[in-house]
């Protein structure tokens, strides 16, 4: 039985800290579906619930993009560096489409949602990628030929639900998935971008063979000087150049 350890100062400083930017609350696989890591309730039990995505400090960004924290919005916690890997793993289908539903996102933080993907190498709940370049791009959307967001327009009107579609002919096995919005309302200089990641672990399941060739790092992936990361959203009228690299398609 869970025990609740908080106390209602605890709560009322939550109540003030949860308003504005978000984080991933839930996941869902066709008829499965996963907590995310609620950081304004997850510590305060006994015991921690068990999660498939990675400890969160909170609902904030990283704006600094040198910091190990934009790879999974984690930190530095018993010796780990960068993230802390999660006890559980969930099961998702090569060829599968997940829901990720975000809590409430502000309608003024307009950008793109990008998902990444690196497989890991030994067992996921113990591996962490550090700075290594093992990520590879699988999903991204920015800004419509009619100029609507993804986020917060698409996002908000979605109740809060993005999907995408695990490559269909990725190698079964054990993967981090990297998810981000890029919020662009302060982007007019750097460091102005707000990145909020997110990663989760799966395990996943098929017969496919398709592996990436290419991959980045985070950080790396991203600086001051990449397209899109230092833009301004309420002047510039035309397309919108996604950070990072182009979608992999081998699985496909």
């Amino acid at each position: 039985m869970f025990k609740f350890t908080v106390g209602l100062a605890t709560v009322l400083s939550i109540a003030g800290s949860v308003v504005g930017h978000g984080y991933v609350q839930q996941i869902t696989s066709g008829s499965s579906s996963w907590s995310g890591y609620l950081p304004y309730s997850d510590p305060y039990y006994n015991p921690v619930p068990q999660r498939v995505v990675r400890p969160v400090p909170g609902n904030g960004p990283v704006t600094d993009l040198s910091l190990i924290d934009v790879q999974c919005n984690g930190y530095s916690e018993g010796g780990v560096v960068g993230s802390k890997p999660a006890p559980i793993v969930a099961t998702v289908a090569a060829g599968s489409q997940l829901a990720l539903n975000w809590t409430l996102w502000p309608d003024s933080h307009m950008g793109p949602m990008i998902t990444y993907m690196a497989r890991a190498p030994s067992d996921i709940t113990k591996w962490n990628p550090g700075s290594s370049a093992v990520w590879f791009k699988v999903h991204e959307v920015g800004k419509d030929a009619s100029g609507v967001w993804q986020a917060p327009t698409k996002l908000i009107a979605a109740n809060g639900i993005y999907k995408f579609t695990i490559p269909p002919k990725l190698k079964a096995g054990q993967y981090l998935i990297r998810h981000e919005i890029i919020a662009l309302h302060a982007a007019y200089s750097y460091p102005g971008a707000q990145v909020y990641p997110v990663c989760i672990q799966v395990e996943v399941t098929g017969s496919g063979s398709a592996l990436p060739t290419s991959f980045v790092s985070f950080p790396g992936a991203y600086n001051g000087n990449t397209p899109g990361i230092v833009y301004d959203a309420y002047t510039n009228t035309g397309s919108y150049p996604i950070p990072g690299p182009a979608v992999w398609t081998g699985g496909n």
